[in-house]
């Protein structure tokens, strides 16, 4: 019998029942954990806390974008930067552009979430529509020929032609004529190329900006006689003085090779609104679909009423290859991140950016960068893979996603004594904060 009353009094003490289908968190009552916590104060992170929290900032700073050293491109983009910045402040045509750019895409948008997509020259940092962005840089590298003109025809040769296979092909060629060069200078044969050979023509004179490399590192253009003919054919030839230099041709092929494209930099249009209800409300600009507005509200409704015909007929794997095709005509996706203070930031991306940029642009944005934290989607379910593009994550043509700290990290923040920052955007951002129309 006593060990009955012990077994029932054991029972009693425990608690209110749990269904099978509670999570471990909710078996102690409210009240009870209020007094559990009352009765024992925290008395610092155990080790297996510490080791957790390293464990998630370590996690953290692998995702962070490795820095590299400056490359001879960097060099000569700054160079080209600088220069063009000069010239510009000395003219104002640098601050007139930006402020042209920037009052004409608020004329008639006050309605839309983003006025429109926009671009910043990586030059001169004017802000571009996205039809003079190719006009504005191939103007910036032009002018850059008459300081520098090796560099100049090496961005010309990757800029200029948008086939990538094609370019290759003919960096590879040319680097072949130097490589010959360099490793046989007393061969002649090898300091003449021959303007009208199939190779050349089919493989570098197509290119624009490599007939310009060419004279630019020393070789000079002749017409020769051809030996034993009444004839006489159009060279390529490399002078004294670049055969003297004959180590820089290698310098120059290197860098060659090793270019990529200049292209204007997506403007994030970074911004900052005040609490609002309007939140999760979209209202995009044409810039952000591949099809004009009138085309996608055609498609959209044709798609609907085939939809609603063969919804009960459609599979699985149908649904998912249409939603796939739908993501695809999206070239960009306004993105808003909510705070907990009810403050949103607002961002534009490419659609086939990856999570990890958004991570990068919120954290920039907070005062305790070092901190994990979390973005939420409708739904709650959580990004764990950042390696993901944002059309694969549903995330276009828009997305309003919830912040979150790691609730784990905190804890063991406040356990310690140490103080986070009574804020979470930094102060320069909410100086500009605005209302949400």
């Amino acid at each position: 019998m006593k060990e009955e009353i012990k077994a029932d009094i054991k029972f009693k003490s425990a608690g209110p029942g749990q269904k099978l289908t509670d999570t471990a968190g909710e078996k102690v009552p409210r009240e009870r954990q209020s007094q559990q916590v009352t009765k024992q104060s925290r008395q610092g992170p155990t080790n297996e806390a510490q080791m957790a929290a390293a464990a998630a900032l370590a996690r953290l700073e692998q995702k962070q974008p490795r820095s590299r050293g400056p490359t001879s491109q960097d060099s000569i983009r700054n160079q080209v930067k600088k220069e063009l910045q000069a010239e510009a402040t000395v003219s104002g045509n640098a601050e007139t552009s930006g402020a042209n750019a920037l009052a004409a895409k608020e004329e008639g948008s006050s309605n839309l979430s983003v006025s429109g997509v926009y671009f910043t020259c990586p030059f001169t940092g004017a802000t571009l529509r996205k039809d003079q962005r190719d006009a504005h840089i191939k103007e910036a590298i032009n002018k850059h020929s008459k300081k520098d003109p090796v560099a100049a025809s090496i961005m010309k040769i990757h800029t200029f032609n948008r086939d990538r296979e094609k370019v290759k092909l003919g960096v590879d060629t040319i680097a072949k004529y130097l490589d010959n060069i360099h490793l046989h200078p007393e061969e002649e044969k090898y300091r003449k190329i021959k303007l009208q050979n199939k190779v050349f023509q089919e493989r570098i004179n197509c290119l624009e900006g490599a007939n310009e490399f060419f004279e630019a590192i020393g070789f000079e253009k002749m017409t020769l006689p051809i030996p034993e003919q009444d004839t006489s054919e159009d060279y390529y030839v490399l002078s004294k003085e670049a055969l003297a230099e004959v180590e820089k041709l290698e310098q120059h092929k290197v860098t060659l090779q090793t270019s990529e494209p200049v292209r204007a930099q997506l403007n994030r249009q970074r911004r900052v609104f005040k609490p609002s209800p309007l939140a999760a409300q979209f209202d995009l600009p044409g810039d952000f679909f591949n099809l004009t507005a009138e085309e996608l509200k055609r498609e959209q409704k044709q798609r609907a009423d085939a939809v609603e015909r063969l919804s009960v007929l459609r599979t699985k794997a149908m649904r998912e290859k249409e939603e796939q095709r739908e993501m695809r005509k999206y070239t960009y996706t306004l993105l808003r991140v909510r705070f907990p203070d009810g403050h949103i930031l607002q961002g534009t991306f490419y659609a086939r950016e990856r999570l990890s940029t958004l991570y990068t642009f919120v954290r920039e944005a907070l005062q305790d960068d070092w901190l994990p934290f979390e973005l939420l989607p409708a739904g709650g379910h959580k990004l764990l893979d950042e390696n993901l593009a944002f059309n694969e994550c549903g995330l276009v043509p828009s997305a309003l996603l919830t912040f979150t700290w790691d609730t784990g990290v905190l804890e063991d923040i406040k356990a310690s004594g140490a103080k986070q920052s009574p804020g979470i955007l930094k102060p320069e951002l909410l100086a500009t904060v605005e209302n949400l129309a």
